[in-house]
């Protein structure tokens, strides 16, 4: 057995003539001496180069996106544009959770979360701290004074007065209970007739129509300057979220729902920048 491969192994090394003859003359045009081992050489590197040029197209040249199931450069350029909004959606949909966290915690009265410091306060304060009077502030205060004595506007800018916005009243009734935060009561109670139409005090966009356990059906409105404009305690809403209202607008109707409240009644709360204001500053009630 042993015998049989060596001499097997040998003939892979004996040589052979490959010659070509002319068939009318029987002249041999061309010849060519080679061997077994010769022609496995010559085939199987022709096999490895053939296969290494084909895999080098492949990999460098667009001819890999014509293999069935490899995405083309369009589809893998969508790919990348696709995660891009996929993560700007979830970022969006962060703060919008936040933003309406934040609403119905207004709501609530309490105060939102996005206005509190992330971070301890490394601040270091100073207990005993006392102000006092210096003479050259006495001085400084007389000689202002003195200055404005007969001018009519001290105090008062056509600058700020032309800030403080004046809104319209949002139903035509009598004010039962008025601002108190101290007795975490932030807004001021209108009572007046049954199904009186609730009005939109300014421009602006519903950020919330909807009905709880506690306010009933209340409803929202974002204005210019940061105020915000809520009524609570309705029978019925007239707009959705989303929706664009102009001063005047019926909004809702005057009800008794939620659990919070004691007879027909509108509960009003006006917000300026996250934090409640007595409504009767902006509405002359």
């Amino acid at each position: 057995m042993a015998k049989k491969k060596v001499k097997i192994f040998q003939n892979l090394w004996n040589k052979y003539r490959l010659s070509i003859f002319n068939e009318e003359t029987y002249e041999e045009v061309w010849q060519l001496r080679l061997s077994r081992m010769n022609v496995i050489v010559f085939f199987g590197g022709f096999a490895i180069l053939l296969v290494t040029l084909v895999s080098i197209l492949i990999a460098f040249t667009p001819l890999r996106e014509f293999i069935p199931g490899y995405p083309d450069s369009k589809t893998r350029k969508g790919y990348v544009q696709n995660a891009l909004k996929v993560d700007s959606l979830e970022r969006v949909i962060v703060q919008w959770q936040r933003y309406y966290q934040d609403i119905n915690i207004l709501l609530n009265g309490g105060e939102p979360l996005s206005g509190k410091e992330t971070k301890p306060d490394t601040l270091k304060r100073n207990a005993k701290i006392e102000f006092t009077r210096s003479e050259e502030d006495s001085l400084l205060r007389a000689q202002i004074e003195s200055d404005e004595m007969f001018n009519l506007s001290v105090g008062v800018s056509q600058s700020t007065k032309s800030r403080i916005p004046f809104f319209i009243p949002p139903v035509k009734g009598i004010v039962t209970n008025k601002y108190n935060p101290s007795k975490n009561h932030y807004g001021i109670d209108l009572v007046a007739g049954p199904n009186e139409v609730v009005l939109a005090i300014a421009k602006g966009t519903v950020i919330l129509s909807t009905w709880s356990l506690e306010t009933g059906y209340t409803i929202a409105i974002q204005h210019e300057d940061g105020f915000l404009s809520v009524y609570k305690h309705n029978s019925k809403l007239l707009k959705k979220q989303g929706e664009f209202v102009n001063t005047g607008d019926a909004i809702a109707i005057i009800g008794n729902s939620g659990e919070l409240t004691t007879g027909p009644h509108l509960h009003f709360e006006l917000w300026q920048s996250g934090k409640t204001v007595d409504p009767a500053r902006f509405i002359k009630l």
